[in-house]
């Protein structure tokens, strides 16, 4: 078998692969007189078909096979032994060289390869980048305060409706042919402003007659208050009416150890001030990753900026359109940009990675994975979750294999940015949170 390259450019070659018949024969009869030992066959005992009449009825299907294997192979082993460092996948050429078994012993196939580029890392501590630190303000720390007064407040009974208020009873139409009697009318969500006012300042026992069409446009909201299917709604108008049973207001918490200990775990905090200054530390956590991700997305940016170098774009647009089925040229024109740069950090980060030993554990990845779910913890309020239930989750997660290599490349992509950090002269800014907002909004 010969195989011989042939560059077409810095970024583009192709590799040829001459098969005769001495390279697949043997294999090919191997293989068939495996067959002939397995095939089943009416009129012939296992084993004793002839060789003949399996050759003719697998024979062809048998040397495809045989020689797609081959060829796959030594492909491979070139690549490996040519030390070739190619983008994507190996693309078949359609050079005229057609595929008839029937017709010759001897093959030829062709394939393009996209070649990485050479390119250089000039990163000095002439190139700057900011790191901007960002303080809560006082009202900051009071709006956190207050969400969480909120988020752990409660529904309680009230003398009399307010605009904001729940009203619980029986709602029937006007022939008495539908009733709910465990309807919840919110008092804010009706539409019509004159129909709101007649349900402000009842109580308890209290009757309320309202267009319920008027009240209530959206079918959606017709069905959960009389608990029927949407479908079911549409036909509904006419007067209603609700015989109040419960006026129920939503109550903040209070600002005090019971709110203190649902927030951050029991005895954790003992005062207001304490809860404060815990608010204020978690606000603080908060923007230093927030100043952490915008430096490392800004080293991101500079790195690509100040390493330019060129793609094999057309083979590589060519290859998107091989492997993805359902992508149309002109969806890969649209997205290319970001394919792009993708790819250029990526062979810019595993530069850097080699360049500088750059390794990743797997106690580093474990560490990200307890990350990750800590703040997804935190998300839900669960800030005073335990060591155990993080490692547990953590632990699930990185059984799934596509989490574990998205988390491995996250650390991986945090250590090559931060040599590349260590690179360049980083300048320290206070701004404020609204300043801070305000570089992503202009990205």
């Amino acid at each position: 078998m010969n195989v011989t390259r042939e560059n077409i450019d810095a970024l583009n070659a192709t590799v040829r692969i001459d098969v005769v018949k001495a390279d697949y024969e043997e294999k090919v009869e191997k293989k068939l007189r495996e067959y002939r030992r397995t095939a089943s066959i009416k009129g012939f005992r296992p084993g004793h078909v002839p060789y003949q009449m399996i050759k003719k009825m697998y024979g062809t299907t048998v040397l495809v096979d045989e020689i797609n294997s081959l060829v796959s192979e030594n492909l491979s082993e070139f690549i490996k032994k040519e030390n070739l460092d190619i983008l994507g996948d190996p693309i078949p050429k359609q050079d005229g060289h057609s595929f008839e078994p029937e017709k010759s012993e001897e093959f030829s196939f062709t394939f393009e390869l996209g070649l990485a580029p050479e390119f250089e890392i000039n990163l000095t501590k002439k190139h700057k980048l900011t790191r901007y630190q960002i303080e809560p303000d006082t009202k900051m720390v009071a709006d956190y305060v207050d969400n969480y007064a909120r988020r752990n407040g409660e529904f309680v009974v009230a003398d009399q409706s307010e605009e904001k208020d729940m009203l619980k009873g029986s709602v029937t139409s006007p022939d008495g042919t539908v009733i709910n009697d465990d309807a919840i009318l919110s008092v804010d969500m009706v539409k019509d402003e004159e129909i709101k006012k007649e349900f402000i300042g009842k109580r308890a026992g209290d009757t309320v007659s309202f267009d319920i069409r008027k009240a209530f446009p959206n079918d959606y909201e017709i069905a959960g208050l009389l608990q029927k299917q949407k479908n079911e709604a549409k036909d509904i108008d006419g007067t209603y009416t609700i015989a109040i049973r419960e006026v129920s207001r939503f109550t903040s918490a209070e600002n005090n150890q019971e709110l203190w200990d649902k927030v951050y775990g029991e005895g954790t905090v003992s005062s207001a001030e304490e809860f404060e200054a815990r608010v204020t530390e978690e606000i603080r956590s908060f923007f230093n990753r927030e100043s952490e991700y915008k430096l490392q997305t800004d080293a991101r940016d500079l790195v690509l900026e100040k390493s330019q170098f060129e793609l094999p774009e057309e083979f590589l647009k060519r290859w998107l359109l091989r492997v993805n089925e359902k992508t149309t040229a002109e969806d890969i024109e649209k997205d290319w940009s970001h394919f792009r740069d993708d790819l250029r950090w990526q062979l810019i980060k595993n530069r850097v990675a080699k360049n500088n030993e750059v390794k990743i554990t797997d106690e580093e990845i474990l560490e990200e994975a307890k990350t990750f779910t800590r703040a997804q913890f935190s998300q839900y309020g669960l800030y005073y979750a335990t060591d155990e239930q993080v490692m547990s989750f953590a632990g699930d997660m990185l059984k799934k294999e596509e989490e574990a290599r998205r988390i491995a490349e996250k650390v991986l992509d945090t250590k090559v940015l931060n040599v590349i950090i260590d690179t360049v002269k980083v300048d320290d800014k206070k701004v404020t949170p609204e300043e801070f907002n305000k570089l992503f909004a202009t990205k």
